[in-house]
């Protein structure tokens, strides 16, 4: 069938996107659903800062690709051997299928999955296929997903099953913003009650966080970005106090309001800088968990001495170490219950024509979370 898609050509064309159009839009044919896989029609996609990282060239993807990865839609059609998915279900994408086979899956940590990673890194689904094809010619996939399309198909693996009263537009903003960021709290650094924490970069993820952290118990909750809407947003959403990271004091700041530092901090940008401040702002004891994703060539030190002495931990995390079809209805359990008020991530809407101007937005720091809307 022909479908409406972004397609990325080549990574890393000049900034404006909007005057380079890096990502163009284009009728690809999309082929159906093997035997373990389903087809979805997409109703809403978030503009996320990886999506951004394979335009601007930080995170090398094979192209010609679709992008997209957080995104929500009905399924219209499943392959024979799918049993948990069925037409006319809602579900949520996840951007790393997992095989269930490799000792990663049966360690319980379907993050790391083996296949899936190899797969997503190859642009092809779990069954080494590509489904999508421009003139002949194959078009890769990004992370099994592909959602700034009409439709998807996908690996069964690659979706949640949703509540059908969640709204599609929230419900995209669980499979990547929500699953990343809360998880990165809750599943990899494992946050107590009663912790001091603090979240270095307040975009979607690093938001999620926050609330992930709030929902934690967390005594104190400290919001650090440069741009001072961002850090207004955060104390909205229960932030104790916000620091602005491009002051040249903002290290003495932060550990004189938290007795020498704070137990957790999670790095959502994706910049050395990011994680030497997250790092540097750490107390003794404490745990510095990032989830940004920088250019390969990147790499940041830290004094050994230090981290032995004062018994740091640092961690990565990965679609916060989430195991998907556990915690997304257990997330979106506590967003109905008004304890993830995760909607308030969202700042716009935009149709799939406009995602070089919403990618404009996210490089240059205008915005959280823009979400695709497909009619």
């Amino acid at each position: 069938m022909k479908v409406k898609a972004a397609v990325i050509f080549d990574q890393g064309m000049p900034r404006p996107y909007e005057n380079s159009k890096a990502v163009k839009i284009e009728q690809v044919d999309l082929s159906g659903p093997n035997e373990t896989e389903v087809m979805v029609q997409v109703a809403a996609a978030g503009v996320c800062h990886s999506d951004l990282s394979v335009v601007n060239g930080n995170r090398v993807r094979p192209v010609p690709m679709v992008l997209g990865h957080e995104g929500a839609g009905v399924v219209v059609e499943v392959g024979a051997l799918v049993k948990d998915i069925s037409i006319g279900d809602h579900v949520a994408f996840i951007f790393m299928p997992n095989c269930g086979d490799c000792l990663q899956c049966r360690a319980g940590k379907p993050s790391n999955c083996e296949q899936g990673n190899a797969a997503n890194a190859a642009g092809r689904l779990l069954s080494g296929k590509r489904r999508i094809a421009l003139n002949g010619r194959e078009i890769n996939h990004y992370a099994g997903v592909s959602c700034f399309a009409e439709y998807v198909t996908a690996d069964h693996r690659s979706v949640v099953k949703l509540p059908k009263e969640v709204p599609f537009d929230v419900a995209a903003v669980f499979s990547c913003a929500v699953i990343t960021g809360v998880g990165a709290v809750v599943n990899t650094a494992k946050v107590p009650m009663g912790a001091s924490v603090g979240v270095v970069g307040l975009g979607g993820v690093g938001l999620s966080a926050m609330l992930g952290a709030k929902a934690s118990g967390a005594r104190q909750i400290i919001g650090i970005d440069p741009i001072k809407y961002k850090r207004d947003g955060a104390k909205q959403l229960g932030a104790d106090m916000v620091f602005d990271s491009e002051d040249s004091d903002v290290v003495e700041k932060i550990k004189d309001a938290t007795s020498g530092g704070l137990d957790y901090v999670f790095e959502a940008v994706g910049e050395v800088e990011a994680i030497e401040l997250a790092y540097a702002v750490t107390g003794r004891g404490g745990t510095t968990t990032s989830s940004g994703l920088s250019h390969p060539s990147k790499n940041f030190s830290v004094s050994h001495v230090q981290l032995v002495s004062e018994e740091r931990t640092i961690k990565g995390s990965f679609l916060g170490s989430c195991v998907p079809k556990r915690d997304i209805p257990n997330y979106i359990k506590m967003y109905q219950d008004g304890k993830l008020p995760v909607d308030q991530l969202i700042k716009g809407y935009i149709d799939l024509e406009n995602i070089n101007e919403a990618f404009d937005k996210l490089d240059q720091g205008e915005t959280v979370r823009q979400v695709i809307i497909f009619k």
